[in-house]
């Protein structure tokens, strides 16, 4: 028997009970339930739903079990569907356009539709890539602001449009083309050609005329045979023996035959007195102008100026204007009304500056006053749809070239401080924008008072074919006195002496007052200190004397706030540093900048908020001090600039070009010296310069006068400089016109343009061009008055005639030529001493001989006054001497001087003579004394004393020459250039030598043994003489005549030789990429197809592309990768192999000044930037100003943006994603922070 062991089962757990928790509603309340199978909630639907911890499922799902991801299973993720090939597809071709349409014709009077009538459609094929024109479709959408480097730009204004009528007419009167000789077989650009050798046709059947034979003059290209056949097939038959006229269809030709030509339109012909600049009389009021204007399209407060009226007058009837006047005088009232008509016209303007600070100034306050304003910048794109658009001149000249549909709607286009045209890198773009803008486009020009004005308006007016209203005006709104400031202490704090004052009168009495003062003090200063103790030291401590002492005086007279010009950025710095003491604040005016400055730093980062600049300026603007330079962070720029249009800045120290921009004017303008660097050496302020800065004094409304003070640190300053700089004229209007590699490609990827055309349209070609109609109409009447000649008869004897006049022409200019090298040489100017017997060929004297009495010191351009024989003018009136027979020269008068011989009487005469006027230099030395005979001879000139005889010396001087003259008719012996003045020059001992072969040749000749030798050379003589003027007008009028074609075609050959453009001059890929560059064009493009920068990181390729843009220079460092220092020896090879090709073709840059355009001193601070460094710690690696540094870094990113769009036009989208990176990379923090105006 089997015992059972009893099993003890321990006590059940309290979640093995039978009982059931459930929930009460949703009061919170539970109850026990010992029934099995309760429900868990009393509610209908069960418990409220709960969302899973999201946190979790994101652990469990993507971290914990990524095999889940369709990233890791990748035999689903990569899919492929297999194309269906369709070679038909390849031959599938867009239908031609309907090359014509149907018109009705209307009766004039009831509109009755009378017929019908085909008209031919012009314009059918148009598109952004083939055209110019402005019915062109307008490009995608993505396109529409900036354009595309592969568009044509819009055809600019001034320039003739062809039509299809001149294209035709253009086509017929070019030259005939031999048809079997000199034809190509292989066409531009392609490999392979086609045998173009006649070939057997077969013979018609009887009664039938082959068709391709009848053709086969015409030579109307190749084709498909179906096609050509079928579309000829309805052309008439016609002889072949007759001659065929040429034409480009068989349809021309039909309709040449049938229908008679029609004349095109003859173009709209200039006003009749070619006037195109018209000055505009300010001084007359315009009382009619609310009548003129009942609605104007904007309202000032103000009452306008009487030149802001007449501009006004002239924009309403959409003139173009150019406004000329001092700075503060108003000019912005102009550009906001053209503003204000666009968008009553719901047209467009632009609105373009010379720098991009002053461009985001000015988008701030016209989108205060228009709100629909937008801004273009290098790196800023904010509201490009707005009716205006603020921009750099830059960005306008890549939007005409690039041809956006932006110039589509333009009405105006505003040219804001036009005088910076003189700057000698950035004036060419100014050019560039006037000729290429289109002929619809108005435009606004506001300028700085310019003494040529007129001149550069008529400029513009002739290049557009439109006239151009002057409106100048020298009034200025508040007057200003200068005055000269000679102390440095508060003793001397008083010097304060007038020099010119409101009315424009110049005070020397203040002058030598202050030149007094300034001799007290130094005498004083040698008392006590010794004579040989510097009178001067021009340290930071006389300068903080001299400060201090000034602005005491300004703050006692309440002429603050002032501006301090210092034309160095480290003076600047220095001379706010060091004024530690001084306060010029309140306590209200404290809090209300510490506010301002809380709020505008606040969007920087908190290390960036730290950075020393930052710190020291917001200390010296808390005791109402600034400083303004370009070394300043931008955000601290304008920081300093908002303060100071608010009146908390007291006392601001700035360089020049602060004075460049919107109207900040101030109380008090001070100059901390009149000299200044310009980049090659120190010079004195220009008035043009001074007269900008100076208008800086005097807030209109505020103050009745302006003031204008200039520092005497050392020495008073000279009166004729001071007079010079203050009251001389300003700088004029100079062309800076110069070839640039983007332009040449930009203008030679359209067939349309050309190069030669914009160098005709500059204003450096505007003097030589601007009597072109002149030329013209004086080439019609010379070819007329040509044709009316009689031709001279050249038959027997006769025969040489032309040789004969060829060689005595050949003769003259070689013997000029040498006569000129003579006198330009160091013996030729030696021989040409007092007592040398010359002889005289001018329009008075001919071949007359002369005696040299006096020469003078000028080196540059020396006179000799020489002492003349001539004829004794006799008393007969001028009728009874009959008319002068023209001279026939003779052999002997041709190879010898046949020296002049007195007929009468002889007599003398003093002239001063230039070394062109002396026809040959004799071996004869007189004795004579020179200052005698000059003496005497200007003592008989005189009334009294006409009537006596001359002294002795004059007398035996003439009696000298008059026996040499008739010793020697043939001419006396001359120095010879070779042998007696030692010239060895190549082109005056060949000119010797074809000069002696000339008169062989000469005294051989045959013509003059027949009696109508005269009568015949004077007949070729003058239709000679005509040809070659027409010939001298025909070429001021081609394109030979241009100053820069020879660089033009120097730069061609470099682009050929580096393959940017081939041989036909087609632009090949490497140009268009270059197309789209903004600066360094070739070396960037070589460095892209050499692959030198797609094997670098993004952060290593924009450190050396630092040394592009980079202005400081300096050495890249030893600290660098390996993989930097290659690049950067990389980057130096490929610009000295272009520098090379640029000498190899003729080019004046040498490979070392190329090279030298190459600054990579930032090279480290780039990469460091690029890599993440904080800006603050960017500081110990360079010294370049913090500014400096940000301008580097921004204009980097534009070039890698440029970059990154020239990879992605040749196909390469790794380098295009590297280049956006490292543009990524490069803009952040305080470098790009956005600017106060746009906020």
């Amino acid at each position: 028997m089997i015992e059972t062991e009893r099993l003890v089962l321990p006590p059940p757990d309290p979640l093995n009970l039978p009982l059931r928790a459930v929930e009460l509603g949703c009061t919170g309340r539970w109850e026990l339930l010992n029934v099995p199978g309760a429900p868990e909630s009393t509610l209908p639907h069960g418990l409220p739903p709960c969302a899973p911890d999201l946190q979790q499922e994101a652990e469990q799902l993507f971290l914990a079990s990524p095999a889940w991801l369709p990233l890791h299973g990748v035999e689903h993720a990569a899919r492929k569907w297999q194309r269906k090939t369709d070679p038909w597809s390849l031959l599938a071709a867009v239908g031609a356009p309907v090359p014509s349409d149907l018109q009705a014709q209307r009766h004039p009077t009831t509109g009755q539709i009378l017929g019908y009538k085909e008209v031919l459609l012009e314009n059918t094929n148009l598109s952004a890539t083939s055209s110019l024109s402005l019915r062109r479709p307008p490009a995608p959408a993505s396109q529409s602001l900036w354009g595309n480097p592969t568009q044509y730009p819009f055809w600019p204004g001034g320039m003739d449009e062809p039509t299809l009528t001149d294209l035709s007419t253009r086509e017929e009167a070019e030259e005939e083309i031999d048809f079997e000789k000199d034809l190509l077989t292989v066409p531009p650009g392609f490999k392979k050609g086609v045998n173009f050798a006649p070939q057997d046709h077969p013979a018609p059947a009887p009664g039938l005329l082959s068709l391709s034979r009848l053709l086969e003059p015409l030579d109307l290209g190749g084709g498909d045979d179906e096609s050509e056949t079928g579309r000829r097939k309805n052309a008439p038959a016609s002889s072949c023996s007759a001659p065929v006229a040429r034409a480009s269809s068989l349809e021309d030709l039909v309709l040449k035959e049938t229908s008679p030509v029609v004349a095109p339109p003859a173009p709209p012909s200039p006003p009749a007195q070619e006037q195109w600049a018209v000055p505009v009389d300010v001084t007359s009021p315009v009382d009619d102008f609310y009548r003129l204007i009942p609605h104007p399209a904007f309202q000032w407060p103000f009452e306008p100026d009487v030149f802001q009226k007449q501009a006004i007058l002239h924009l309403e009837q959409h003139n173009s204007v150019f406004v000329a006047a001092h700075t503060s005088a108003g000019k912005t009232v102009v550009a906001e009304y053209a503003i204000a008509l666009a968008q009553k016209h719901m047209t467009r303007t632009i609105y373009t500056s010379p720098i991009k600070a002053l461009s985001n100034q000015k988008f701030r306050d016209f989108r205060n006053t228009f709100g629909d304003v937008g801004l273009l910048t290098g790196d800023v794109q904010l509201h490009p749809e707005a009716s205006c658009l603020i921009m750099t001149t830059e960005i306008l000249r890549s939007m005409l070239y690039s041809g956006s549909d932006v110039i589509r709607d333009l009405e105006w286009v505003i040219f804001d401080e036009v005088h910076y045209i003189n700057d000698a890198e950035r004036g060419v773009v100014w050019e560039e924008v006037l000729i290429m803008l289109p002929d619809h486009v108005s435009i606004v020009l506001l300028s700085a008072t310019v003494p040529n004005a007129l001149e550069f308006a008529d400029w513009i007016g002739r290049l557009k074919r439109r006239q151009i209203y002057v409106i100048s005006t020298l009034t200025r709104p508040i007057p200003l006195e200068h005055y000269l400031f000679t102390g440095n202490s508060p003793k001397t704090q008083g010097e304060l002496f007038l020099l010119l004052d409101s009315r424009g009168a110049f005070h020397t009495k203040g002058y030598y007052a202050a030149v007094e003062a300034k001799k007290e003090r130094m005498s004083k200063h040698a008392q006590t200190f010794g004579a040989k103790q510097p009178t001067h030291q021009g340290g930071p401590a006389q300068d903080r004397g001299v400060y201090l002492s000034l602005l005491a005086s300004l703050r006692t007279r309440a002429q603050l706030p002032v501006v301090v010009f210092t034309f160095s950025r480290g003076r600047c710095d220095e001379q706010a540093s060091g004024l530690t003491s001084l306060d010029l604040t309140t306590s209200s005016e404290k809090s209300e900048i510490h506010l301002f400055l809380q709020r505008c730093l606040a969007r920087l980062r908190g290390s960036d908020r730290q950075l020393p600049q930052v710190l020291h300026m917001s200390e010296l603007l808390h005791r109402g001090l600034g400083v303004h330079h370009s070394g300043i962070l931008p955000i601290l720029k304008e920081i300093v600039e908002m303060l100071f249009s608010r009146g908390l800045v007291k006392v601001l120290f700035a360089t020049e070009t602060f004075a460049m921009g919107v109207n900040m004017p101030a109380r008090t303008v001070v100059f901390d010296s009149m000299r200044k660097h310009d980049g090659s050496a120190f010079r004195d302020l220009l008035p043009g310069e001074y007269v900008q800065m100076a208008g800086r004094a005097g807030r209109r409304g505020l103050d009745p006068t302006g003031t204008v003070i200039l520092l005497c640190k050392g020495r008073v300053p000279e009166m004729a400089d001071l007079h010079r700089m203050m009251m001389g004229k300003p700088s004029q209007l100079q062309s800076q016109f110069r070839l640039t590699y983007t332009m040449i490609l930009n203008l030679l990827r359209v067939d349309a343009l050309r190069v030669e055309d914009m160098m005709k349209r500059s204003f450096s070609e505007f003097p030589s061009r601007k009597d072109s109609k002149a030329h013209e109409q004086a080439l019609a009447e010379l070819a007329k008055k040509l044709g009316s000649l009689e031709e001279p008869d050249v038959a027997g004897q006769l025969a040489d005639l032309p040789d004969y006049y060829s060689w005595g022409e050949e003769l003259t200019e070689t013997r000029s030529m040498i006569q000129r090298r003579i006198v330009e040489s160091v013996n030729g100017l030696k021989s040409l001493s007092v007592g040398r017997v010359v002889v005289v060929k001018n329009q008075e004297h001919h071949h007359a001989l002369g005696v040299i009495l006096q020469v003078s010191s000028s080196s540059t351009s020396r006179v000799f006054t020489t002492l003349v024989l001539c004829d004794k003018p006799r008393s007969m009136d001028s009728q009874d001497r009959g008319p002068a027979t023209p001279d026939v020269p003779q052999p002997d008068d041709l190879v010898g001087f046949k020296l002049f011989l007195p007929e009468g009487p002889c007599d003398h005469t003093v002239a001063k003579l230039q070394p062109g006027d002396m026809a040959a230099i004799t071996t004869k030395v007189l004795r004579v004394n020179g200052e005698k005979i000059l003496e005497d001879f200007s003592k008989r000139q005189q009334p009294k004393f006409r009537k006596e005889p001359p002294i002795p010396a004059v007398t035996t001087a003439v009696q000298e020459l008059l026996r040499l003259a008739q010793a020697h008719p043939a001419g006396p012996p001359t120095l010879d250039p070779v042998n007696d003045l030692q010239l060895k020059d190549v082109a005056v001992v060949e000119g010797g030598l074809r000069a002696r072969k000339l008169e062989e040749l000469i005294q051989g000749a045959q013509c003059v043994h027949s009696p109508r030798f005269s009568a015949q050379y004077l007949k070729l003589r003058e239709r000679m003489q005509i040809e070659k003027e027409m010939e001298r007008l025909r070429f001021l009028l081609s394109d030979q005549s241009l100053l820069l074609l020879p660089e033009y075609h120097q730069r061609v050959e470099v682009l050929r030789t580096l393959g940017y453009v081939d041989e036909a001059g087609t632009v090949k890929l490497a140009g268009r990429v270059a197309c789209a560059m903004s600066s360094h064009e070739l070396l960037l493009t070589e460095l892209m197809f050499d692959n030198a920068l797609s094997a670098l990181r993004p952060e290593e390729i924009a450190a050396l592309l630092s040394g592009l843009v980079c202005q400081s220079p300096g050495d890249p460092g030893d600290q660098l990768p390996s993989t930097l220092k290659q690049g950067v020896q990389r980057v130096r090879a490929v610009a000295q192999r272009i520098g090379e090709v640029q000498v190899a073709c003729g080019l004046s840059q040498t490979v070392e000044e190329f090279v030298g355009e190459l600054n990579f001193g930032l090279v480290e601070v780039v990469y460091e930037w690029a890599r993440g460094m904080p800006f603050s710690e960017l500081a110990g690696l360079s010294g370049t100003p913090e500014g400096l540094v940000v301008r580097c870094i921004q204009r980097l990113a534009e070039m890698c943006r440029s970059l990154r769009g020239a990879a992605r036009l040749v196909g390469e989208p790794v380098l295009g994603a590297k280049m956006e990176t490292a543009a990524t990379l490069l803009r952040r923090d305080i470098v790009f922070a956005a600017s106060l105006y746009t906020q």
